[in-house]
């Protein structure tokens, strides 16, 4: 499984619950949203500092901000979780999917839907659409691949006290704790 790794906070509870279920995930990190790269920089080496923390697979997406900006472009106005959060979970989550098929594995998921700032409903039609829209790629691949696509699973990384448990690994693991979702435009929101 690849598990979209929006923050270490965010993973945290996911990933120990994942373990304990016989899964282990490799994570990736892809989030050229965020804004201004000090804060990326931050945010992706407390995400790399937890994985190795726990022996796992880390995959760095790399940063491209001024693409992420064409692929919300248009939507800079839009209230936090309208149209420019859906296009911006779609974008990356495509990108997760990539990259799962990439590495052979079946599904993947994402620590968006941990965030209650976040609306589920969004996180998971933006993961359909990007199994969708990986299938459709591997439909017009022009090289046979003995790949398959790999499959969203969609979760409320909310329920089942992973939320408070999140919380009390942020203290134990002393993350870093951001305080926006990591956009300029929700940046100005606060």
């Amino acid at each position: 499984m690849l598990l979209h790794a929006c923050c270490a906070p965010c993973s945290s509870a996911i990933v120990e619950w994942l373990l304990a279920n016989g899964v282990r995930p490799t994570m990736f990190y892809f989030n050229p949203n965020i804004y201004p790269r000090e804060e990326y920089d931050i945010r992706k080496n407390e995400s790399k500092r937890h994985a190795e923390s726990l022996g796992l697979n880390w995959v760095d997406g790399d940063y491209d901000h001024e693409r992420w900006l064409q692929e919300v472009r248009g939507l800079e106005g839009e209230p936090e979780c309208r149209r420019r959060c859906q296009q911006c979970f779609t974008y990356r989550l495509t990108v997760a999917a990539m990259q799962a098929r990439e590495l052979g594995l079946e599904w993947f998921t994402t620590t968006l839907a941990s965030s209650r700032w976040k609306r589920i409903e969004q996180i998971n039609a933006a993961g359909i659409a990007a199994e969708t829209a990986v299938r459709a790629l591997s439909t017009l691949d022009s090289q046979p691949s003995t790949l398959s696509f790999p499959r969203f699973w969609a979760q409320n990384w909310r329920k089942g006290g992973l939320y408070e448990r999140r919380n009390q690994l942020l203290k134990e693991y002393d993350f870093y704790n951001q305080q926006y979702c990591g956009c300029e435009f929700s940046m100005r929101k606060q």
